[in-house]
């Protein structure tokens, strides 16, 4: 089976992360020279050419939130910020464009090590937007540690940037499969079964009760398969194979559309874009499409 990390989105990256722990003289400034940045215009990335490192300048008067130091891609530091949707428009010349986050992954728009310092970027924007006051008495906090902590001036909490854990599994009994698709997906894809942990579950539990609730079908041993960083905002697939104990379906239409078993073949031809009936798979770049294939290799 093909290694996990040649073909899954986010998952390579070679930031040299900054943190929370590290002193506030350890952000170095924008305006240094070999200095890059990544730049969010709404829910859309700028492109110039292969990359979406631009030039701190390329954004000059766009942004008035904070920069984010995500920390150095080969030596040379790399912030991140977030500008008006609408700010796109200054980018549509022959050499740059704007592309959503999900379609620069589905079309290899960069490099995979690239993709995801991207993911990071996107994350770490969406937490500053979504967390701009204090969980503990409301007050605006303070961007801190190059954005990796923001502070409370009132009450002096600390508040870190948030990953949701999901698990994401692949069921299976004898020689056959349970795949689902929920009302917001594509006409005709099917996918693996997922959802978030919940406090003081083990990913094992995890995965029993969704699939539980998803289709009143009862999971007994649970294996750890790869993870995969998801950053629609900020979460952490835990790809997972599971033994079903029985095959009864009853799906909850609030969580599911449609549930079947599938075959090792109509699996094979889900991926190969051949099925009879049109049904597709996940792209190559979700966790999903990577313990499909597992299944039809007789890895699961």
């Amino acid at each position: 089976m093909t290694d996990p990390r040649d073909i899954l989105g986010f998952v390579r990256n070679r930031l040299d992360r900054h943190s929370a722990e590290q002193p506030e003289e350890a952000v170095p400034p924008l305006e240094a020279p070999e200095a890059r940045l990544v730049l969010l215009c709404g829910d859309r990335i700028v492109l110039r050419g292969p990359t979406a490192l631009i030039a701190p300048a390329d954004a000059a008067g766009l942004t008035d939130g904070p920069r984010i130091f995500l920390g150095h891609r080969d030596g040379a530091p790399v912030f991140a910020a977030a500008a008006p949707a609408e700010a796109a428009e200054r980018f549509a010349d022959a050499g740059t464009r704007t592309l959503d986050l999900r379609s620069i992954a589905t079309d290899a728009a960069v490099e995979a090590e690239e993709l995801g310092l991207l993911a990071v970027a996107k994350s770490m924007l969406d937490w500053h937007a979504r967390h701009g006051f204090c969980a503990n008495c409301g007050t605006a906090t303070t961007v801190k540690a190059g954005g990796f902590r923001r502070e409370c001036p009132n009450c002096a909490a600390h508040h870190f940037p948030r990953v949701d854990p999901v698990v994401i599994m692949l069921v299976r009994r004898a020689d056959t499969c349970l795949l689902g698709r929920g009302p917001h997906f594509r006409p005709h894809m099917y996918s693996c079964l997922a959802g978030f942990l919940e406090p003081g579950e083990t990913i094992e539990d995890a995965v029993r009760r969704e699939v539980f609730e998803e289709t009143r079908i009862r999971v007994g041993a649970v294996t750890y398969r790869t993870s995969q960083p998801w950053p629609f905002p900020s979460s952490l697939m835990m790809g997972c194979a599971a033994e079903a104990l029985d095959d009864a379906i009853v799906t909850d239409p609030s969580e599911l559309e449609d549930a079947r078993w599938f075959t090792r073949d109509a699996v094979a031809a889900m991926l190969a874009g051949t099925h009879p009936e049109g049904i597709q798979a996940p792209p190559p770049m979700a966790i999903a499409n990577y313990l499909m294939r597992a299944f039809v290799a007789g890895e699961t």
